[in-house]
Formats: C-alpha cells, structure tokens, sequence
C-alpha cells in the first residue's frame, strides 16, 4: 500500500509540472477532484507601462473547499509573462488579506508563462467557506510588458505604484495605493475537499459579466445564482464566463464568439457539469444576424457540449426596446423565434425564461421598469436576481437537496420618509418545488430602532407547489435614521420533506428627508420667489429650493450656512450626495460670500454640479453681486466632494468623486473678498423652463477649515 500510495503522490505531481511547464492546464485535471468556484474569461491585453508590481485581487467564490488553487492565462499577446510570487487568502476587508498563503507552481515560487498559456498553481491547504471572498496577490518582478485581462471587473482591484515591489506577503493592504477594476491574468479560482457535486458556467455577454448592475457588491445574475445553490445539501460552483459584447454568430480581435470560445471558457472548466447559454441579443441588435443564425450557433454549442457531457440549459433572449436605435419590429421577430426555439426545440436540456422575468407585461418587448436599468437592455440588480430566480436549480442538475421555496420583498426600491408615516412593504414564499411545505414562517430584518408590523399572521401552516404566501407589513425608519440607502431583510423557515430549511432576501430601501427646523448654529437664506425648505439630520442638510437661475443675469437660490466661518486663507469643504427635480440645469454645491443675505457686499463665489454641465464655478468678479465669471464643465456624478480653497482674494475650486483624489477646476480673483465671510450649501432650481418645479439637494458633509 505504501509503494501505491507513493506512486500516487508521484504521478499526480508529475501532472501538475507538466501543466505548469506546458503552459496549459489539462482538462483531464477536471476529473481529479478540483471544481471550478470563480471564474473569468480574459478577452484582452495592454501595456501598462508599469515596472516591479504587486496586484491584489479579491474575488467571491461560490462553492468552498478545503483546498484551493488559482489558474492563470497570458492571452491575447506575444510576450510571456512571470509572476515571481503569489499568494492566496481570506479577505480581512478592503486590500487587507489574513494570513496571505505563498503559491507554488510545479514547486517553484516563480513562474513564467507563454504567450497564449495557462498555468495552473499548486495546492494549498486552505479551509474556504462557501460565498467567501478570496484574494489573490500576484507580484511582477521587472518590467511588466502587458496585461492580459478581463476588463469589466465590477470588482475594486488594488495595484502597488509603479516601482512599488513585491508586496504579495503582506497582510495589511498599505502598500496598494491604486486601484482599478479589471481582472489581471487570473481566470480561475478551483477547491477540493467541499460538497460541491460539479461547476455551473453561464456563457453570455454584457448582462451576465454584470453591466449596470452595483460595483463592489457580487451582484450580477451568477452571483445570485451561486446564492441559491449554496443553501442546497451539496452545492456547486458557478463560473461567470460573460464578456460584454459577446456574440454568438460573429467575434472579433479580443472578443471571440461564443462557439470559438467554448473549448476555454465552458469545456475545459474544472467539475463543469451544465453551462447556462444566455447570449444572443448583440446578435440580434447590432450585430446583424437573422434568428436562423442565432439558432444555428445554439445547435453548435449544445452538439460539442454534450459530446463533452455537459447539460445545456438555454436562457431567453430578454426584451431590449429603447435600447439605442437598434430594436425594429423585424429583430423582434427574430428574437421571438429564437426564444421560441429555446423553449420548444427540444434541443436544449431545459430552459430559464430570463425574457418571461422581466419582460412588461404590458409591453412585451420592452423591460418591465422594476428590472430596467435604465439603458433599456442591462438588468438593474432586481433584474439580475428576477434572472437567478427563473433557473430551475433542480433543471441543473448539479446540486442536490435544494430548497424548494424562496422568499422576496417587494417593492424592490422601497422610500420611506425619516420621521414620516410607516411605508408597506410584502414579503412573499413561493413554493416552487414539487411537494408542499409546511410550517412556514417570514421575519423582517431592520436596521436598529426600526419597527415593522404585519397586516395579518407571519405564518402559513402549508404551502401547496405553485402556491404563495404574501404578507404585508407597515414599515417605519427610526426618527433619527441616517438619509439615504438602508437594507431591509427578510428570512422564512419551512418543513421540506421533514427538514427545516431557510431562504432570505434583502432589498435597498431609501430613507428621504422631510422639511424640519436647520437648528443653531446654522442659518438659512433664500432668494426664490418659491418658498424654499430645509432638513437636518446631524450633519445631513437638505434644501429644497425653486429659482430661476444661478448665474449673472439672475441670483435665486437657497442657503443653509454658517456666518463668519469662511476664513481670508481656508477651505470650504462639502459632499453633494444627489440632486433631483426640475431641469437639467439645476445645481447645488458650495457658496462663500462676505455675506450670503447680501452678495452684494462682496466676495461671491459658487461651486456646484448640475446634470448638463457638470462642474460650474461662478465668481463674482466686479463686487456687484452678480456671478458674472465660469468655469467647469464634464460629466456629471453624485456623490460629488466640492472644495473651494481661498487665499485671500484668489479662490480655486476643485471636486472629487471620493473625497481623497481631486480634480481643479479653476481658480478666479474675486477683487472684493475681504476679512472673514459666510459659506454654506446652496441649491438651485434653475427653473426657467421649468416654471414654478423645485430641485431637492442632499448633503451629508459641510466644513471649513483655516
């Protein structure tokens, strides 16, 4: 037994050199107890001028495992690549990683990979829990000639600065002082030693990869998906193959089409088991393919993937109305016969109705608005989760012992006011197995000092399958809850084949401010004809403001501020965190004046953002009171860090969209600016066009300083 056992242990790493030194990572590798849990398909290369780097890149796996190793590929160049240290570790919270693990391949510590190869690490003796965050560091010794990546990451990827050296070890995360949001060269992340029966790839395009779905939050439809498989008895992976702008009939120059890239992507994953097709409507859009095609290329997938033994799951093409000017009555019946051919072709193993999920009902070929991202074809992170509720977890074939009923709130953007009557919001359990359930029972989960009271009982003695139990509850924020985004959860419990199981579900509420008393030290001014309000909420300030312009032909706005505060050498600092109602060219920002009642006594000067033009710097340059200079311009953003930095007479402005980095806009010479004068929040409706509208502006941040 000893003589086998050291056979064993030599054949298997004898495999694991020859992957490394082939540069691929084999396929038979898959049968070796390894199972895909996070994945990424690279799809392009650049030159980042760049020089003795170390890159941390965190990652949210799916399935757990007691072991892991990474797998790395240098596509999409001509040059090979060595990374001379890696690491992997639980994510302690931003860059910060806890107790980093040195990764070897085929025993070295550094590895150098062809162009166009993979290489897959060594294992390592690491315990990941299910729905984790990993971090993988990987440090490039000399000059690092290209990156080859994927570049819609959703993800904050941190980088040392150039010169920065190899950091790959370090726990805390000081050294990474840049960041991005691709993914660098990493295209797997694999674990042995969990439950996970097998991997699932979704193979699609821009929806899948997670467009307009919430950065930094693991939000796109696989990553919901993964959610739903992790509370079954044995789990799987899921693989997020998605590349924005993926077709299925056609590819280009680091974008291949899905059938060219289906022996990387899909076929050679590790424990793959079933892939889940979504693509389709590039081709059909822009893309100029007629259904035919479109079906064509799905026949092709499904043939070479069950010549390989994977399960083939075929997702609706969803509604893309409004998109651009791409939708024509004849693309929509393509893209209905298409859908047809998904549902009724009998080729695929099954099918997930993502079009059904999100479609309006009224409007069939458009987004329904709940799911509508706004762009009319990218899912907001609703959508995302309607699509990980539409795949059958059973049609998978993958996990087993899944729970049969789910639970969702509705609606999926609730506003509640601070201090206001409570807002109602549903719980619903569906039952979507093939046996009732019983015993079921729905909580509310709130932020602290919140209350919630059911219209009726929380509990359902049984649910039928198909059946839905709905409660209704009265939901209201405590009196001093902070304006802005708060998660509201719900969870239930059932009696599924005489085992207590449990699903949850959260949505973002917002919490909105109601006029009340600006209290002291603060002060308020208006200058609109229509009455302005005001709200504060600790450092929180709301003004609601009318107005027909800021600007040197007309000086209408409201202010909350502080007299005497704005020093002759300081700065006035404030956070504009969003702004809605009246016309595009509504601002709020930041105002100085030696006084605000009277701007006419000098020292004018504004600093604000509006939706058409950006940043807008205005001074007063002739003391007369009227903002007659500007400066600015570009793109809109909220939250938006506004600075106005004084030096006696010359003022310059700058913004930030974080508060740490910051962009100047201008500086201007305001003649009659002297001694120390007022600076407050200002808010204009600029409501020319816009007779007798408001605009609500929302500030969380106000300071001055010498």
């Amino acid at each position: 037994m000893a003589v086998v056992a050291m056979r064993g242990r030599l054949m298997a790493l004898l495999l694991t050199v020859s992957a490394v030194v082939a540069g691929t990572v084999a396929p038979a590798e898959a049968g070796q107890g390894w199972t895909g849990t996070w994945a990424t398909a690279q799809h392009a290369a650049y030159d980042p001028g760049t020089s003795e780097v170390t890159v941390r890149i965190p990652v949210r796996v799916s399935a757990g495992g007691s072991s892991v190793r990474i797998r790395l590929t240098n596509d999409f160049t001509t040059e090979p690549v060595t990374i001379g240290h890696a690491t992997v570790g639980l994510r302690e919270g931003g860059s910060a990683v806890t107790k980093p693990q040195k990764l070897r391949f085929g025993g070295k510590s550094e590895v150098t990979i062809a162009a166009g190869e993979q290489a897959a690490s060594d294992q390592v003796r690491l315990t990941v829990p299910a729905r984790s965050d990993l971090v993988v560091s990987l440090y490039f010794p000399g000059r690092l000639t290209h990156i080859s990546q994927h570049w819609m990451g959703l993800q904050t990827v941190y980088w040392t600065p150039d010169g920065g050296g190899d950091h790959a070890a370090d726990a805390d995360g000081d050294a990474f002082t840049r960041t991005d949001s691709t993914f660098p060269f990493l295209t797997g992340v694999d674990v042995q030693g969990g439950n996970a029966a097998g991997a699932v790839v979704a193979l699609g395009d821009s929806i899948t990869d997670g467009a307009a779905s919430t950065s930094d939050a693991n939000r796109r439809w696989p990553d919901y998906l993964a959610g739903r498989l992790s509370a079954c008895s044995s789990t799987a992976g899921v693989l997020n193959e998605g590349i924005s702008g993926n077709r299925i009939t056609a590819g280009v120059d680091g974008n291949p089409s899905a059938p060219a890239r289906l022996e990387r992507d899909v076929l050679s994953q590790p424990g793959a088991r079933t892939v889940v097709l979504f693509e389709g409507v590039n081709d059909l859009s822009w893309g100029g393919a007629t259904g035919d095609q479109v079906i064509d290329g799905m026949k092709e997938i499904v043939r070479r993937a069950h010549e390989r033994g994977l399960r083939v799951i075929g997702a609706t093409v969803v509604p893309y109305r409004g998109w651009g000017d791409w939708w024509t009555e004849a693309k929509e019946a393509d893209r209905q016969k298409v859908n047809t051919f998904v549902r009724e072709g009998g080729v695929f193993d099954g099918y997930a109705d993502f079009d059904k999920a999100v479609r309006d009902p009224d409007d069939p070929t458009r987004y329904a608005a709940a799911f509508d991202s706004g762009d009319h074809l990218h899912p907001n992170d609703t959508g995302m989760k309607a699509f990980a509720d539409a795949v059958d977890l059973a049609g998978l074939r993958v996990a087993r012992d899944c729970p049969s009923a789910r639970v969702r709130l509705t609606p999926y953007r609730p506003t509640l006011q601070a201090g206001g009557e409570g807002t109602e919001i549903t719980s619903t359990v569906t039952n979507s197995g093939s046996r009732a359930v019983t015993q079921v029972s729905t909580r509310l989960d709130l932020p602290d000092g919140w209350s919630a009271e059911p219209a009726g009982s929380t509990r359902t003695r049984s649910l039928a399958p198909g059946d839905s139990a709905a409660v209704t509850w009265t939901v209201t924020p405590a009196a001093d809850a902070a304006w802005g985004t708060h998660e509201i959860g719900v969870g239930t419990s059932f009696v599924q084949d005489s085992r207590t199981r449990h699903d949850s579900d959260s949505v973002d509420a917002t919490v909105t401010p109601v006029p009340s008393e600006v209290r002291a030290p603060y002060l308020t001014t208006a200058t609109t004809t229509e009455k302005a309000q005001y709200a504060q909420n600790g450092d929180q300030f709301a003004i609601w403001a009318g107005g027909q312009d800021l600007s040197g032909w007309k000086d209408e706005k409201a202010a909350v501020y502080l007299a005497d505060s704005a020093p002759p050498s300081g700065t006035v600092t404030a956070r504009v965190v969003g702004q809605t109602g009246s016309g595009p060219s509504a601002k709020a920002g930041i105002a100085v004046a030696n006084d605000l009642t009277s701007p006419e006594a000098g020292g004018y000067a504004v600093l604000t953002m509006s939706a058409q033009y950006g940043l807008e710097f205005l001074t007063d340059s002739d003391g007369d009171g009227k903002l007659d200079t500007w400066a600015g311009g570009g793109s809109s953003y909220h939250p938006a860090w506004l600075k106005l930095v004084r030096d006696g007479t010359a003022y310059t402005a700058y913004a930030s969209s974080d508060g740490t980095t910051w962009q100047q806009v201008a500086t201007a010479t305001v003649p009659s600016a002297s001694g120390t004068g007022d600076a407050g929040l200002v808010a204009s409706a600029v409501n020319l066009d816009y007779p007798g509208q408001i605009t609500t502006a929302l500030f969380d941040s106000f300071s001055t300083h010498e």
